[in-house]
This record gives C-alpha cells, structure tokens and sequence, in this order.
C-alpha cells in the first residue's frame, strides 16, 4: 500500500474527488488502497450473504455494509471491507458515510494492505469503540476475532481454515472458514 505525499490531509481533501485507486485517510495520511483481487472479492461476498443471511433470519434491521467509508473523527477516514451498525444506532450515524464507529468491522487482509489493517486500523477500530473487529487472512486461510473489554481489544478467537469462527457480538453467528476459502 502506499502513501501519497507527505503532506497531511484533511477530511475536506479526502472529499476532493480522486483519479484512479481509492483512498483512505489514516491519522491524517492519504493511503491509496490497491485494486482489491478477485480472490479478496470473492471473500468479501460470501461474508456478507453469510451475515446478511443470519440477520434476515433473526429480523434484525441493523444496517450492514461493504467497502463504505466510516468517518471516526476529523483525521481518519476508513473503509473497512465489512461493517455493521446496530439498528438502535442506525438513525444516529448512518449518512452518505458512516459518522462514528460501526459496532462490528471485518477486513480481509493482503499483502498490500496487512500493515493498516493490523496496526493503526486496528488501534483507531479500538480507540472509537468497535465492538467486535474481524480480521480474514486469505493467504494463511485463518481468521482472528478480537472483541472490545474496558476499552481495549481482546483475542476472543483464532480459527483455521477447517474450523468456525464464533461471533461474539452476534450471537449464535459463526463462520465457517471451510466454505468460506474453497
């Protein structure tokens, strides 16, 4: 992934429309995200029929969400692959974008990307308050579910290719990363 000039940005600069590969404002650094690949695309649209199809079964009206911009505060803007906001907190922070944080985040990492997702997307995820933060590691075929305690992250699970991934914030919600991955 890399970084556009050192000049720091802000929110009004990132609403500036972009030629070429979109682009996220990370602790007020422009980041050019890459084109996704197919095999991370494909990942991304099993996850949200997975969970889509969980929540229509519970009648569940929270908004949900792929690849839409989350506004946490003035110096970051991010686009997590997946998100999702409780409906009770719907009205409140669902825009154009998202104003604050989402309660649950999923982010399918690459090789490009692994460094934001896991570091200061990780730690903003944490600071703004997300509930429950996913991360999908396709290349190693594992996944890590860390859920928010007292303000901090926790790793609630680690799963392998050949087992679920059980949902803390979701109740009765796993994933299973074997159909997940084929």
């Amino acid at each position: 992934m890399l970084t556009a000039e050192k000049k720091k940005y802000t929110v009004e600069d990132y609403m500036v429309p972009q030629l070429g590969s979109p682009f996220q404002l990370v602790n007020n650094d422009l980041i050019e995200l890459p084109p996704p690949s197919s095999a991370h695309q494909a990942i991304c649209t099993k996850l949200a029929y997975f969970i889509g199809d969980f929540l229509d079964k519970k009648n569940d009206t929270g908004f949900l969400a792929c690849a839409l911009d989350i506004k946490l505060d003035m110096l970051n803007i991010l686009r997590p692959d997946i998100l999702y906001v409780a409906e009770e907190r719907k009205q409140e922070i669902v825009k154009d974008w998202i104003e604050g944080a989402p309660d649950f985040i999923i982010e399918v990492i690459s090789i490009e990307s692994a460094y934001y997702d896991l570091c200061p997307k990780m730690d903003l995820y944490e600071s703004h308050g997300v509930k429950e933060y996913i991360f999908i590691d396709p290349i190693e075929q594992n996944a890590e579910l860390y859920t928010l305690k007292n303000g901090v992250y926790s790793l609630y699970q680690k799963a392998q290719r050949h087992e679920y991934l059980n949902s803390v914030f979701f109740r009765g919600f796993s994933i299973d990363l074997k159909k997940l991955f084929r």
